[in-house]
């Protein structure tokens, strides 16, 4: 038995109830286009609370509020995770997500268009290609992390504004031990198993860069 939305209910036990009413729709909308345009496997689709929403939301439970006003990029973010999960969370955070691959954008500006979100940009481009700067950049795994800084590590802003220092929060699996000593970046490992109690996040991490 896949979970169902009441497993964001769950964990994210404040929300408010526009919230609980969008993260209801992620469950009607995605199927909808998936059948259209293929951004989730067919064999996720029926896990889309754990697997995507809850994984995405992980990086909530490392960063639990943002300042109002704060840029978030996530790249490679292919049907919109984690962005849009995260942008449901919090509505005064501005996310830009881009992808390479324009079909699925337009899932993505189609499900924010959905749901009302309008903190939500989307654009078919890839990161190395823009111009401006944010204070956080976000991915669920699209490449090793050496890789990942490379192309995004003149993006960020100079200032930061949040409780942490501006930089990568990255959400991916296994054992990264070798990946984190062959990027030569300072990343703090927070296991995901720390914040959610199904074994689908026993080996799953945010993983915290400062840039």
């Amino acid at each position: 038995m896949n979970p169902t939305v009441d497993i964001i209910y769950k964990y994210f036990p404040t929300l408010t109830e526009k919230q609980k009413q969008q993260f209801a729709q992620l469950g009607e909308v995605y199927p909808f286009w998936n059948d259209q345009i293929n951004v989730i496997s067919r064999k996720d689709i029926d896990s889309l609370y754990l697997k995507h929403v809850l994984h995405s939301l992980g990086v909530a439970k490392f960063m639990p509020e943002f300042t109002p006003g704060t840029r978030i990029l996530d790249v490679g973010t292919g049907g919109g995770f984690p962005g849009i999960p995260l942008a449901i969370l919090f509505p005064e955070t501005q996310f830009h997500l881009v992808d390479s691959i324009g079909k699925k954008i337009k899932v993505v500006r189609e499900v924010a268009l959905a749901l009302g979100l309008e903190n939500v940009e989307a654009d078919h481009i890839r990161a190395e290609q823009l111009d401006y700067k944010y204070d956080f950049v976000i991915s669920r795994a699209v490449t090793r992390l050496g890789e990942f800084a490379s192309w995004i590590r003149n993006k960020f802003e100079k200032q930061d504004r949040n409780g942490i220092p501006n930089g990568i929060i990255y959400l991916k699996g296994g054992d990264l031990r070798d990946e984190i000593k062959e990027s030569r970046l300072k990343a703090e490992l927070h296991p995901l198993s720390s914040y959610f109690k199904e074994d689908f996040f026993d080996t799953k991490y945010v993983v915290y860069v400062p840039m």
